[in-house]
Order: structure tokens, then sequence, then C-alpha cells
């Protein structure tokens, strides 16, 4: 399964800037996810992070793979998030950065669920550019209520 970036908007409760997932290239459920950031030199972190050499920051790509990660756990329990619930990092294990990632480069975004259990999401990860590992990090993320 594929999703534009319509169906994204629905899921994900970001909006630019910090949208950073602009497609869902592939969608096993409740398994995998494959999806593509466009990196592009319009960023507003690029403005800062490094103005002589745009490079994108280690976090931003961190948090690409998190809202990949969010869109899989709600497939994964086949229920889109309300109002009143919130997708929170639990944990961030392992992080390894092994490229720069710079405007103009495709993410691409595969994030796999380990384990789901009382709420509480295991992801591995790995974003690549160009078939070169990027980044890649443990994921631990968990959905709560709000008021």
């Amino acid at each position: 399964m594929t999703l534009d970036i319509q169906q994204i908007l629905k899921q994900l409760p970001h909006r630019y800037p910090f949208l950073m997932v602009d497609r869902v290239l592939e969608l096993e459920h409740g398994k995998r996810i494959k999806a593509l950031k466009n990196v592009s030199v319009n960023e507003p972190y690029f403005l800062g992070h490094f103005p002589h050499r745009p490079v994108m920051p280690g976090v931003m790509m961190i948090e690409a793979l998190a809202q990949a990660a969010a869109l899989l756990s709600f497939d994964a329990v086949g229920a889109s998030p309300t109002d009143n619930q919130v997708y929170y990092f639990a944990g961030i294990d392992a992080a390894r950065f092994k490229r720069p990632v710079v405007p103009g480069d495709q993410l691409i975004l595969d994030v796999t669920l380990d384990r789901m259990k009382s709420g509480v999401f295991k992801f591995t990860s790995q974003a690549t550019v160009d078939g070169e590992l990027a980044v890649e990090a443990a994921l631990m993320c968990t959905v709560r209520m709000v008021r």
C-alpha cells in the first residue's frame, strides 16, 4: 500500500515546517513502512545549519523516522489518531549518523515494527540516500491520551 501527501496529512498532526514525510512508498500492514522525505534547500533549518554548507540536522532525520514510525503504528492498530491522542518518543537508542544529508537528497525512510505492547511500540529504523546509509536508530514511541 502507498499513501500520498493528502492521506499522510489525515494521519499525522504535523504541518509545515515540521512535516517530514512526503510520501509512503510501501506499507506492509503492521510490519514495515518505506517512506520518502524530499530534502529541499527551502527547509527553514538550513538558514542556520549551516549557511555556507547546508546539512540536515541529525535530530530532523530522527524526527522523519519517527513520523514514518507513527504512520506504521496507526496502521498496525487499525486506527487513526484522534484530537485527544498524542504520539510521543519514549526512547532513542543506538542512533548513528553515517553521512551528511544535503539539499536535493531524497531520504528514504525504512522502519520495521519489532514489538508493540500496552501502547508502547519498538522499531528498528534507518534512512538512506541513493542506497547509502545516512542514519540508523532503535526507536521507542507511545500513544497517550491528552485532555
